[in-house]
């Protein structure tokens, strides 16, 4: 890989990049016209606000990020560098399914990954779009590695060690499932206007 000049990515790392940038574009895109109140109104006691929906993304991003870093540390020591294409195991193609907004299977948040009360709308927001900055960075750390052989712990379940490939797909996948319900949010009969 050339030491200066910008880097280019294989396809799959290409792929997701453009997935965080969009993501992050679009939560700021679904959050802009939102007023203060429209932000932190909750459907129902039990269920989460737009401000909820991000924040919870942020806390999946504290807890995701460390064991991306170590996948790929590990990767890099043991050399584990192809252009693919890469094979990605049942579980980590299940686990990615069951992340997706189309997906109807749903889970209580780990409690690492509740969103904490009274953040403020600026540091939610800050934070996430700094989220998929770290993301893309990890991206490019893992530029030329093989995606499916290098493994990523879970944060949730420890002994579940996903294909590096599937811990970005499930990152995407859990971030357009929650953006998606944001916008039932902002969709509720009852939403303030």
């Amino acid at each position: 890989m050339p030491v200066s000049g910008p880097m280019v990515l294989t396809p799959e790392c290409e792929a997701f990049r453009k997935e965080f940038e969009a993501l992050s574009a679009a939560a700021v895109t679904l959050v802009a016209p939102l007023t203060d109140e429209q932000f932190t109104w909750q459907p129902e006691p039990d269920s989460w606000s737009v401000a909820q929906c991000i924040d919870h993304l942020n806390a999946a991003a504290r807890e995701y990020l460390p064991k991306l870093d170590e996948g790929i540390a590990n990767a890099i020591r043991r050399g584990q560098y192809t252009s693919g294409p890469y094979q990605y195991n049942w579980i980590g193609r299940l686990m990615v399914w069951s992340m997706k907004p189309t997906t109807r299977f749903r889970a209580k948040a780990p409690q690492a990954f509740v969103p904490a009360p009274g953040r403020q709308r600026s540091e939610i927001m800050a934070a996430f779009k700094a989220y998929q900055v770290q993301y893309v960075d990890r991206l490019r750390q893992s530029n030329g590695l093989d995606l499916g052989r290098a493994r990523v712990a879970s944060p949730i379940v420890r002994w579940i060690r996903l294909p590096l490939g599937s811990a970005f797909a499930l990152a995407v996948a859990h971030e357009h499932r929650h953006l998606a319900q944001a916008r039932r949010v902002c969709e509720a009969p009852a939403f303030p206007r």
